[in-house]
């Protein structure tokens, strides 16, 4: 019965159309917020602000038993890596274009098959390591190294995409033993932790009238992984896969309304060359019957 799978497809396409607008919602707060806050503070606050929701939620859905983990350590370093990568982005959005920020970032896919090559010592083909070539031809495209218009930020994004690829690297060494819900709590649990113990270098006293938007910086990243959760869980990866790449527009759009930024026209095929690339990779992981496990 193929009418059952379209409005699934279309349900999951609609959740993380919307999930990666809030991201990228929750992104553009952050940029305002960089211009007065550290990377940590702000990154610290969300997850003291999303902390106590994303638990509720788990409990109710998973019990008090979903909030145990056998891996601490593991969390631990995750919530570690992913702060400095998020940091690393936040900072990154002072300096540079939102979209140009937001397509060198999008490298990340790429770095996944990459560490999954040199950590994990799986095969890759030859289409997936033109791929990757490829993406990070855009990402050359975009930066300009030796060019006048290199900025050393524009790194600081690409440094977002390694480690966050380096993140989902490591949730292979929690395997299959803990839920989703575990490993969200536990995420965000840790980049609470971690963060805080910058906060005596780095504390400013918000503004009263910036706490809304603290607020907004947790609930649109909470509400954007939520939805792009259940975006894959009720359809093919396949499918909604492609879909991340609306981070772009979405980022593309909210630049020039806020900051009347255009990105030129190197920006733009650079994104469009790491677009080409992730899509690719997402192509070719759907046609293979099996993938290598070792």
């Amino acid at each position: 019965m193929p009418s059952t799978a379209r409005p699934t497809a279309s349900a999951g396409i609609l959740y993380i159309l919307c999930g990666m607008l809030c991201l990228t919602i929750s992104d553009a707060i952050a940029k305002w917020l960089g211009a007065t806050y550290p990377p940590t503070q702000i990154l610290f606050l969300r997850c003291a602000i999303a902390l106590p929701f994303i638990g509720a939620i788990v409990l109710a859905l998973g019990g008090r038993h979903a909030l145990r983990t056998r891996h601490p350590g593991i969390h631990l370093l995750r919530g570690a890596i992913n702060v400095i990568s998020a940091s690393a982005f936040y900072a990154s959005l002072r300096y540079l274009p939102f979209a140009e920020a937001t397509a060198i970032s999008f490298a990340a896919p790429l770095c996944v098959t990459l560490l999954s090559v040199v950590v994990l010592k799986e095969r890759v083909d030859a289409l997936r390591w033109g791929a990757i070539v490829l993406g990070f031809l855009g990402v050359l495209l975009i930066v300009r190294p030796g060019t006048a218009s290199f900025q050393p930020a524009a790194l600081l994004p690409l440094v977002t995409a390694v480690l966050y690829a380096a993140m989902m690297i490591s949730a292979r060494a929690i395997g299959h033993g803990e839920s989703f819900l575990t490993m969200a709590f536990h995420i965000v649990a840790a980049q609470l932790v971690c963060a805080a113990t910058t906060l005596p270098w780095f504390w400013h006293t918000p503004d009263p009238t910036h706490w809304p938007f603290f607020a907004g910086v947790a609930l649109f990243s909470t509400l954007g992984l939520s939805l792009i959760t259940q975006a894959f869980r009720i359809a093919p990866a396949s499918v909604v896969a492609p879909f991340d790449y609306t981070g772009l527009i979405w980022a593309t759009l909210l630049g020039w309304v806020f900051w009347q930024e255009t990105p030129d026209a190197m920006t733009c095929i650079g994104a469009a060359v790491i677009v080409a690339a992730g899509l690719s990779i997402i192509l070719r992981e759907t046609m293979r019957p099996g993938r290598s496990r070792q």
